[in-house]
């Protein structure tokens, strides 16, 4: 059970503000083994997702905050996720996965006001695809 909880948190950590990996901490406990690995598939998944909602309400809330110190999104990096969604639009929630740019996407998604359905159905996607490919190389299937 704790390595459950263990995964949640590092999911969740990851994909907000905070700088974290949880990639490392899913082929862990698929190595470790024990572990129901469709579970930590759904926990890592379901934990990044929530960690993206909470960058969403944080960008559709929050955006006056942004002079602040603490904001946890610099100009250039809001600047760098409205030239993405100029680009690619809603689409570009599909590369909510990637590291370093993620987080300013689920931003810019609040702060866009994308639906909040749509926005969660494109970032399971995502997040769900990025963690099924981590499963298959800890298990040697890539």
């Amino acid at each position: 059970m704790n390595g459950y909880i263990g995964l949640f948190a590092s999911a969740f950590l990851a994909a907000t503000i905070l700088p974290f990996s949880s990639e490392a901490v899913l082929a862990g406990l698929i190595v470790a083994g024990g572990y129901d690995v469709v579970w930590l598939w759904a926990v890592a998944t379901a934990a990044n997702t929530l960690g993206a909602l909470v960058n969403w309400v944080l960008g559709r809330w929050c955006l006056h905050w942004q002079d602040r110190k603490w904001f946890p999104f610099k100009e250039a990096d809001l600047a760098k996720a409205d030239k993405w969604f100029a680009k690619w639009g809603l689409w570009s929630l599909l590369l909510s996965w990637v590291p370093i740019i993620g987080d300013p996407i689920t931003f810019a998604a609040g702060f866009l006001r994308v639906n909040v359905v749509v926005f969660t159905v494109l970032v399971v996607i995502a997040k769900g695809g990025r963690y099924l490919a981590v499963l298959a190389i800890a298990q040697g299937f890539l």
